[in-house]
């Protein structure tokens, strides 16, 4: 959510931001929105004045009843009354008026930075740089459920039964791969430096909008009917929600928490036989990491993070690389965003495992996550990016180990959290 004095003060700028983010139909809300703070501001200075002449009036009152001028004195009581009726009017109005400024606010997007390339959608993103060399191998690569049939490592059609579409069984060595990667990128973040945590995997509705838009909120989240609770996304959601109403002092920042979660999503919408399998479903695991940090240094934890990413991959034999995210594919809150992407040998081409956000004050500024400075209160800055999120990385891993008697190896960060295993053997044909 924007500063309203910046707004105020710049409306070309955060005009100029939207048709950057190709939403002009929220032009007509900045003017909208300018008119509302004009007019809050009226009836504050109003309803200043007002309570100013009420206490100058009462003193006088007090002051005719001691002379015995009771005929003025209650001229002067009727006149209070009427500023105590106009004062409680003007803040029924007051009421209204700054809930309509906030709700505007919260779907006015956030400033962009500039490096950030202009562009409608996800086609026009920008590739960045590639990290290990792509191979197709010289033997058929699976589906990657075929592969994971070939271990009895899947079972779609009981988890359709039980819960419907969207939903899995993992199975033995592929269940036990799945967990030996997110101990595995719980100790990798560990070891950079990042606080361990297991955050609540429900959050009340005032987190829910203080960490992202109303549109992503409906496009994703699980409410719990009858109780003010959502399911979590991601457990990014919570981890930022743990700082909300607080006041950090600078000695205490940055803040550096790597998360584990289940992660509940609707998922709307028909997808392609490429999304199918474990790629797009309503339930999966994740390891998150989110920074809280001062202002200047949150581009500079932006690199750390989104490198983070990488280095887990590529430590285990998977090449990839990162995408700069346009314009048009940033989230409203999102400053700048960069996704990583893995190769896929059976594809021959990338597809996105891992997301790294720079929010700026967004999210502080909607959850009210202030920093003590040495000269005053200011809002902290947020990042979130995916460590590592299984579902998908498992067919990034399956596809890129995969040897050609069917076999997949395991590479030697993996061994010990699958009993010093090289390699998991297929148990059918």
């Amino acid at each position: 959510m924007l500063d309203i004095k910046f707004l105020r003060s710049n409306p070309e700028i955060v005009k100029q931001n939207i048709k950057n983010k190709f939403q002009d139909e929220k032009l007509p809300l900045v003017d909208e929105v300018i008119e509302l703070d004009l007019r809050n501001r009226e009836i504050k200075q109003e309803v200043e004045a007002l309570r100013a002449e009420k206490n100058k009036s009462s003193k006088e009152i007090g002051a005719m009843m001691a002379q015995k001028k009771f005929e003025e004195a209650e001229v002067l009581k009727k006149k209070v009354s009427e500023s105590a009726g106009r004062i409680e009017e003007l803040s029924v109005e007051e009421k209204e008026v700054e809930e309509k400024i906030k709700k505007i606010m919260m779907t006015i997007p956030n400033i962009i930075d500039p490096s950030v390339p202009i562009g409608k959608d996800d086609s026009e993103n920008v590739e960045l740089e590639r990290f290990g060399e792509p191979v197709v191998p010289d033997f058929e690569i699976p589906y990657h459920t075929e592969i994971m049939e070939a271990f009895n490592g899947i079972d779609l059609d009981s988890a359709r039964k039980v819960a419907g579409n969207g939903f899995y069984y993992l199975m033995g060595d592929i269940a036990r791969l799945h967990s030996a990667v997110i101990s595995y990128a719980r100790d990798f973040m560990i070891n950079r430096g990042f606080t361990y945590c297991i955050p609540p995997f429900m959050i009340r509705s005032n987190v829910v909008t203080g960490v992202m838009s109303f549109a992503e909120m409906d496009a994703m989240m699980y409410k719990i009917e009858g109780e003010d609770l959502y399911l979590i996304g991601t457990s990014e959601h919570s981890m930022i929600g743990k700082f909300i109403n607080t006041q950090l002092t600078e000695e205490e920042l940055p803040q550096t928490l790597t998360s584990y979660s289940p992660c509940f999503r609707k998922e709307k919408g028909a997808h392609g036989i490429e999304e199918r399998g474990v790629y797009r479903i309503h339930q999966f695991e994740k390891q998150e990491m989110i920074v809280v940090c001062k202002p200047e240094e949150s581009m500079e934890w932006y690199e750390k993070l989104w490198k983070n990413t990488v280095d887990l991959f590529r430590s285990m034999d998977i090449p990839v690389r990162t995408l700069e995210c346009c314009s048009g594919d940033l989230a409203d809150l999102k400053v700048k965003s960069v996704d990583v992407e893995a190769w896929s040998p059976r594809q021959k081409k990338y597809f996105e495992v891992g997301s790294c956000s720079n929010l700026g004050d967004a999210q502080a500024r909607r959850l009210g996550i202030r920093v003590k400075g040495k000269d005053g209160s200011y809002f902290a800055h947020t990042l979130n990016n995916t460590v590592v999120a299984p579902p998908r990385m498992l067919i990034a891993f399956l596809e890129n180990n995969l040897q050609a008697d069917g076999s997949v190896k395991i590479p030697e960060v993996l061994r010990p959290y699958m009993g010093g295993n090289e390699k998991i053997e297929v148990k059918k044909k």
